[in-house]
């Protein structure tokens, strides 16, 4: 061992307790009066207990640990160290003849004493440290709730007092009655979650940190609404995932957010399957910069595919992936491609020179409103013809299997964009062969902060001081997180045998009006001040979203949150006059483009404005 002036300062410390423990046993005994003749045998003895003790001491390793991190097992050696030297200090008095009056009593004090002393030194030690008395020493931290009293609070806890972020915690609430009046990290466990208004108000506290991050969001969500109707503030611990992979430590304490109350249950994915068929692999993305698409290069590029090649469009939204995937994941190849999924030449160039084995079609045109009026036509195009020309370079190159990303919008669609993307669908089962590609289409809705989505315009109106416009009281979409999304398209793309349409499992449909609500609480704004102001549907726009048409059925899958669509069978004929229709169309007329749509999607009612 290295003597350092650390352990040499313990070495001391423990020194002076074994001398202080035996002169304070013969103090006790004799009620603070110890008699002349056994002083003088009290500092005699002294010098031969002393150096045993320390001498026992060392051998079982006590100067070995951090006083900082001094636990249970330091306790338990601190107790076994004093019970052994306990019994060898009779026994080397009788063998060293040291002649000196011991009474009974002082050997079975001593020990008590020692272990009171080293193993209150320690703690105290430690609590200092981690800076327990927080609230005394520093007056200007924030007292905090915690919600939640398993491993995650513990672990919240013992980072708070190691590393000082302005908070001391004052107490935490569960709703397990096992725990309630309980003591963690000596702070009480004061009741259920449901009383938190309750308890911020007695223990005059602001803020509460929710540190659930296994819990079902719906508890997480009641929780929330709980605290900022009680006008308090909520913040959490990082997600479960990022803990275990090490990415943040549990003390990184952030502001709530959308996804953590409106997303679902953690994904379950098939890693050993996904594996086979990425890694090593070259895996293509379009629309790669997109909210969809560069999720998906995320995901992909955790399963080590050979390379990565990234089309799109955009020059700005692909230099953003091309700067941020290295950071992560800096051993995988990367080919960043500025191409259009319509120009047929390119996207076979692209395909001849990297040999992907696995193509994610994510590129398209997907906001209703800009696409319904003026854009039909390019939006039939991008949408249509861009998925047909990327599909068949993939069948011509033989790539295994072609994953295109559709929406709920293309069920009974009502506006051009759900229209095109159905179209997309059929298309795609129009080309599956028996060999060759797979084909396979995944619809699902909305994603949270998804470029165009309702969210970031909220958040905008927010911050300007409102008004949140919402287009009507009753309209609901579904939700799920970007990251939930792109792994369950992966999934359904492992899943896939060619021609299916999977439909994810969405979850309950959300209200927007009660979103904008909630945004605006969780935003800590005035929800008085700010108003909502409903401005009516929009062109091409539903009251809500379906995830099958009416005479689709679904049929389940292995995966809980996939299920296979049964959809319609198209009329004979459509593919070969949809081709010619956009290499060589007759007209750019809106109204031309939407009765040639209705006429291959039947179900496409352009003028039914629900309301």
């Amino acid at each position: 061992m290295n003597f350092n002036p650390r352990t040499v300062a313990i070495i001391l410390h423990d020194i002076l307790v074994a001398a202080f423990a035996w002169l304070g046993a013969y103090w006790l005994r004799f009620n603070l009066s110890v008699p002349p003749e056994f002083q003088s045998a009290a500092l005699s003895t002294l010098l031969w207990v002393v150096p045993l003790q320390a001498l026992v001491f060392w051998r079982f390793g006590l100067y070995r640990g951090i006083w900082r991190f001094a636990s249970l097992p330091d306790l338990k050696r601190i107790v076994l160290a004093v019970g052994i030297a306990a019994l060898l200090v009779p026994v080397m008095l009788v063998l060293f003849r040291v002649h000196a009056v011991v009474p009974r009593s002082v050997l079975i004090l001593d020990p008590l004493l020692l272990v009171i002393v080293m193993g209150g030194s320690r703690l105290a030690y430690r609590a200092w440290k981690e800076h327990r008395l927080a609230s005394v020493l520093r007056p200007d931290s924030k007292p905090v709730l915690v919600a939640g009293a398993g491993s995650a609070a513990d672990f919240l806890l013992r980072e708070l007092a190691r590393n000082p972020s302005g908070f001391h915690v004052v107490g935490l609430l569960d709703d397990s009655r096992d725990k309630q009046g309980r003591l963690v990290q000596g702070l009480p466990v004061l009741g259920g979650l449901a009383d938190v208004a309750a308890w911020a108000k007695k223990m005059d506290v602001d803020d509460v940190v929710l540190a659930l991050p296994s819990a079902a969001h719906e508890v997480r969500k009641r929780i929330t609404q709980a605290c900022t109707e009680a006008g308090l503030n909520v913040m959490t611990i990082p997600s479960l995932e990022d803990l275990v992979a090490g990415r943040v430590s549990v003390s990184s304490l952030r502001r709530i957010e959308l996804d953590d109350l409106l997303g679902r249950d953690p994904v379950q994915l098939d890693d050993s399957g996904l594996h086979r068929l990425l890694a090593g692999q070259v895996v293509m993305v379009t629309g790669a910069g997109g909210s969809i698409g560069s999720e998906l290069c995320r995901q992909i590029a955790r399963f080590e595919p050979a390379k990565l090649v990234l089309f799109e469009q955009s020059e700005l939204a692909l230099y953003a992936m091309e700067q941020a995937l290295p950071q992560r994941f800096p051993d995988l190849p990367i080919v960043p491609v500025i191409g259009d999924v319509k120009n047929a030449a390119w996207v076979n160039q692209v395909m001849t020179e990297h040999h992907p084995a696995v193509v994610f079609h994510a590129a398209a045109y997907k906001h209703v409103p800009l696409m319904e009026n003026a854009n039909a036509w390019e939006a039939v195009r991008n949408n249509v013809l861009g998925t047909q020309v990327v599909a068949a370079a993939a069948q011509a190159h033989g790539v295994a299997k072609f994953v295109m990303i559709s929406t709920d919008k293309a069920v009974n669609p009502t506006n051009v964009m759900g229209a095109t993307k159905r179209l997309a669908e059929m298309a795609c089962q129009a080309m599956q062969r028996p060999t060759g590609t797979r084909f396979v289409s995944v619809r699902f809705g909305n994603v949270l902060g998804s470029s165009g989505s309702v969210i970031p315009k909220f958040q905008k109106q927010i911050e300007a001081g409102g008004p949140v416009t919402v287009t009507h009281p009753e309209i609901t979409r579904f939700f799920m997180s970007i990251p939930e999304a792109a792994q369950l398209v992966l999934q359904a793309g492992l899943m896939g045998e060619g021609g299916e349409i999977f439909v994810l499992d969405m979850g309950e449909p959300v209200r927007i009006a009660e979103l904008a609500r909630l945004m605006i609480r969780l935003s800590g704004a005035d929800a008085d001040r700010i108003r909502i102001e409903y401005t009516g549907l929009r062109p091409g726009e539903k009251l809500y979203e379906e995830l099958l048409a009416d005479d689709e059925s679904t049929l389940p899958t292995p995966h809980p949150k996939l299920r296979v669509a049964k959809a319609r069978a198209a009329n004979a004929g459509w593919y070969a006059e949809c081709l010619a229709w956009l290499a060589h169309p007759d007209t750019y007329d809106e109204a031309t483009v939407k009765h040639q749509l209705k006429s291959w999607v039947p179900e496409y009612q352009p003028e039914a404005v629900q309301a």
